[in-house]
């Protein structure tokens, strides 16, 4: 496991022996009490799992152990599970300006509006976001797609157009890609 909080609530018995071997886990183990369950998004914001008896409504990260007895192992290879889950969701997620960009489901969102995305459109967006000067048509060309060529093709240009046309039509913004004199960048 991986400097996570195990948050435990109304399971003192688990608490005990999770607090025990924390050190073999690699997280923090903290038993929550009732007042406390009301502030632990604003405590650990994403960044616990909740291993609670039963569920709890309204809790981002639940764990539920309700059948007894539970062999440790058994219970640990769930907690990682989970880890794994949550940091693969954390990974996956980048703010690009106003919008989220989730590149396992290759969506951009803002609000309630998601444009799916192609691979390719994934990657330009992030290069050229990770990008503090304008980003040339060569350099996407060699770093996008993997190859320089100094024949004349027009797939970046292309490429940037469908997907300026497709920001532009769902979410009306002209403006999050721009064409620079040296090349493009998002704003």
């Amino acid at each position: 496991m991986n400097n996570q909080n195990l948050l435990i609530y109304d399971f003192v018995e688990l608490f005990k022996i999770l607090d025990e071997i924390k050190k073999e886990l690699n997280t923090t183990v903290v038993n929550i009490s009732k007042n406390e369950l009301n502030n632990i998004s604003k405590i650990y914001g994403k960044n616990y799992i909740l291993i609670t008896k039963k569920g709890l409504p309204k809790f981002y990260n639940q764990l539920t152990l309700n059948d007894f007895p539970v062999q440790i192992f058994k219970l640990i290879e769930k907690v990682n599970i989970r880890l794994l889950k949550i940091n693969f969701s954390k990974q996956s997620e980048i703010s690009v300006g106003k919008y989220f960009l989730d590149i396992n489901s290759r969506e951009m969102k803002i609000d309630n509006l998601i444009l799916k995305l192609t691979e390719k459109e994934c990657e330009i967006i992030l290069h050229l976001f990770n990008s503090i000067e304008p980003v040339s048509i060569n350099e996407l060309q060699l770093n996008v797609w993997g190859h320089h060529s100094k024949l004349e093709t027009h797939t970046v240009e292309t490429h940037i157009y469908r997907l300026r046309k497709k920001i532009s039509q769902k979410y009306n913004d002209e403006n999050f890609i721009l064409s620079k004199k040296d090349g493009y960048q998002i704003k």
